[in-house]
């Protein structure tokens, strides 16, 4: 069964940096399209990235773009988010999904000063 285990929130200043991980298994990892996600309290989760099975093409929301990045590692099984010049309004959990189908059980991002 598909298992998606994400790390590296925290909380941060404005303007920092951080770096999330999706630890995955229980499926091909190299053939899925992965994307990042997230909810802020009250709102409704949005997409934040997504990457094509090889990392040859990206997607990214229109709030996050030039700031984050997403890339993967297939060698590995873990897909990663780059998220730099961070604000508060990136606040939020932020979910690891595989093929738009099969979610991670979240990781917090807090944009504090």
């Amino acid at each position: 069964q598909v298992q998606l285990v994400e790390s590296g929130g925290g909380l941060v200043q404005p303007g920092g940096s951080l770096r999330l991980s999706c630890a995955a298994s229980g499926f091909t990892f190299s053939t899925y399209i992965m994307s990042w996600y997230r909810q802020a309290p009250g709102k409704e989760r949005e997409l934040v990235a997504a990457i094509t099975s090889t990392g040859g093409s990206t997607k990214y929301g229109d709030s996050v773009k030039g700031r984050f990045t997403i890339s993967r590692d297939n060698a590995k099984n873990t897909l990663y988010l780059q998220m730099n010049t961070l604000e508060p309004e990136d606040t939020g959990v932020y979910y690891c999904c595989a093929n738009f189908n099969d979610w991670g059980q979240g990781t917090q991002v807090t944009v504090s000063s």
